[in-house]
């Protein structure tokens, strides 16, 4: 038997243990998904008829688990409902979708990610910390921004980088300059805003012009603006979701022209440590085009 096929009956018998399910309902067959960068996730059909999403990894996905719940608790965006959670295994709602996505999906992520954004706390942050990928995201309590983006993010994943030895120590210089001058560069928002964290296309489903599911979050409360960087960055969605997004929430001068960059340089250390190669090259572009 093909080492595949081992993988997708193991997960049918691990699914069907974590759900306590009856032989009416049992999974009756697994089949892997595209699409996973870190674990991979299984489309897994009961006896019944239904149908549940599996997610095995070597990241702990009970904190999956807890940002998709803190959506799902604090919000309207569409995730999907969380059926059994541990750190080796998440079962979670079918969302039918596609990751094609027309500007009508682009007009409609926007009314959600606006609305999601009205979502305030009293700091930046989160309860816990949780991770973007299977790279751990501190999320301490902290009053200002620029204070928690400096630190918690670029400080961060620049360290984690440099001691894994994929980001070169010339570039890591460059990132603590821009570092040193964010209180230039960036803006304190009016409140800390509950963000997804990794909307790009894959973790977007859509169907008939509509949003269905907003997946694999990175979540915390932030200046929005890292949230409209990070489409940007991906090019998930083009002018007709920020054209949509100003009809409810101000987009502050200076975002395209510069801060998008600067808030370009997190998710970009994020995959020189995952990823190294192209995104070197990709981070040493941007700090030229900050002039850094």
């Amino acid at each position: 038997m093909a080492e595949s096929n081992r993988d997708e009956t193991e997960v049918v018998a691990t699914v069907a243990r974590a759900l306590d399910l009856e032989d009416d309902s049992a999974p009756s067959e697994a089949r892997e998904l595209e699409g996973g960068q870190i674990g991979s996730a299984y489309r897994v059909d009961l006896a019944d008829g239904s149908r549940v999403v599996a997610k095995v990894g070597r990241t702990p996905l009970s904190v999956e688990a807890f940002m998709l719940r803190t959506l799902a608790r604090e919000s309207a965006l569409p995730v999907p409902a969380v059926h059994h959670a541990d750190d080796d295994l998440l079962v979670l709602e079918y969302v039918e979708g596609s990751t094609d996505h027309d500007a009508a999906v682009a007009r409609d992520a926007a009314d959600r990610l606006a609305a999601l954004h009205e979502h305030t706390a009293d700091a930046f942050g989160l309860e816990r910390d949780t991770l973007t990928g299977p790279v751990r995201q501190p999320n301490p309590w902290t009053d200002s921004w620029i204070e928690f983006y400096r630190e918690h993010r670029l400080e961060h994943v620049k360290r984690l980088a440099l001691e894994d030895g994929a980001l070169p120590s010339l570039l890591a210089d460059r990132v603590d300059a821009v570092a040193d001058d964010l209180g230039t560069l960036l803006e304190e928002p009016d409140d800390p805003a509950l963000i997804h964290g990794d909307v790009w296309r894959t973790n977007v489903l859509s169907a008939d012009g509509r949003v269905t599911a907003f997946l694999d979050p990175a979540t915390y409360y932030a200046h929005p603006e890292v949230e409209l960087a990070y489409v940007d960055w991906t090019d998930t969605f083009a002018d007709p979701f920020f054209d949509r997004y100003r009809e409810h929430r101000s987009i502050a001068p200076g975002f395209f022209d510069r801060r998008r960059y600067v808030y370009r340089l997190y998710p970009l250390l994020v995959h020189v440590l995952l990823f190294g190669g192209r995104y070197v090259e990709r981070l040493e572009g941007t700090l030229d085009r900050l002039g850094y």
